[in-house]
């Protein structure tokens, strides 16, 4: 019955009213009391979902990939590979994708000339012209000239670090002595990873000494880790400091333009400097210094050298069709 003041609803129509709340609310939770159950048959999961969450983990793994992984895993390769067929990057052909040079393109030689000509770029003039850089740069290196003088490109220098270095099982805290380390090539990726002042140098060429210092340490932020390159030669290794141990002493073609003699007074010094059993002296690309001596005589010297011949290994580079061969040697007595 209505009244003037509000509606009267018959018990009927509450009941049913009721009854279709309670309706509406069981199949609203069905779904989440299912999913808690042991014995609930769940839709498997889509192609397309299991693709993702694969990606997913293996981007993760690589990211919390060991600390003493240097060189790039399996699963680092084939995210590069995923990578370059999603963006289409596969297929370079020098004809249609010429590799653009910037807004302002310059060979070498005519940022060279820019930098003669005008004694810098956007330098100062009048009463303000005096130079404000604090590490002036000889024009030479900031064109990066040094960087062709190894007749291989200069990313090669990364394939020789990850394979020393895993070789030699390195980790930050280890040190380690370059014979001949130029321009710093190899050396930058040492002195980066080890901690600071554990790589030296011994290097007899004053204009790749100059680009090391000059250029590349600082240009690569590098000054802090105080790498101890020292100017010489004839092996004279006493500016190192007596009581220094190498985990790791390598040459790379630096031993094959060396008399022999030179070589094994080298090795006669440095032998006391390598850490028994676990240091390595890893030599490229020949050991005529010791093939020349016959099997028999070398192996001899040798072993009065506290020195063991381990074997030979060759390592292809990551990014371009070469490789290097090396010899391993190691000391095999306290």
């Amino acid at each position: 019955m209505a009244t003037s003041k509000g509606v009267v609803v018959s018990v009927p129509v509450l009941v049913a009213s009721v009854a279709a709340s309670a309706i509406f609310f069981f199949f609203f939770l069905t779904p989440f009391l299912s999913s808690s159950s042991t014995t609930c048959n769940c839709p498997t999961t889509s192609s397309a979902t299991i693709t993702t969450t694969t990606t997913a983990t293996s981007s993760y793994q690589s990211y919390k990939r060991s600390n003493n992984q240097i060189s790039p895993t399996q699963e680092d390769i084939n995210w590069w590979k995923d990578q370059i067929q999603q963006n289409q990057l596969q297929d370079y052909i020098e004809a249609r994708n010429k590799l653009r040079k910037g807004i302002n393109p310059r060979t070498r030689a005519q940022q060279l000339q820019d930098l003669i000509q005008f004694k810098g770029i956007s330098h100062y003039e009048g009463p303000d012209s005096s130079n404000h850089t604090a590490l002036p740069c000889p024009g030479e290196l900031l064109v990066e000239e040094h960087h062709s003088n190894y007749g291989e490109p200069w990313a090669g220098g990364r394939d020789v670090f990850e394979f020393l270095a895993e070789s030699a099982r390195l980790n930050p805290g280890s040190r380690v002595l370059e014979i001949g380390c130029g321009t710093l090539r190899v050396g930058l990726h040492f002195i980066r990873y080890l901690n600071s002042q554990n790589f030296h140098c011994l290097e007899r060429d004053e204009l790749s000494l100059i680009a090391a210092f000059r250029y590349e340490l600082p240009s690569q932020g590098l000054l802090h880790k105080r790498p101890l390159i020292v100017k010489g030669e004839d092996m004279d290794f006493s500016k190192f400091g007596s009581e220094v141990v190498y985990d790791l002493i390598y040459a790379s073609a630096v031993f094959l333009h060396m008399p022999d003699n030179l070589v094994w007074t080298g090795l006669e010094r440095l032998s006391s400097k390598l850490k028994p059993f676990d240091g390595r002296i890893f030599v490229s690309h020949n050991i005529k210094f010791c093939s020349r001596l016959g099997g028999e005589e070398c192996t001899k010297r040798l072993t009065n050298l506290g020195l063991e011949y381990i074997g030979k290994h060759t390592h292809d580079s990551l990014l371009f069709n070469h490789y290097e061969i090396w010899f391993e040697f190691r000391r095999s007595m306290a």
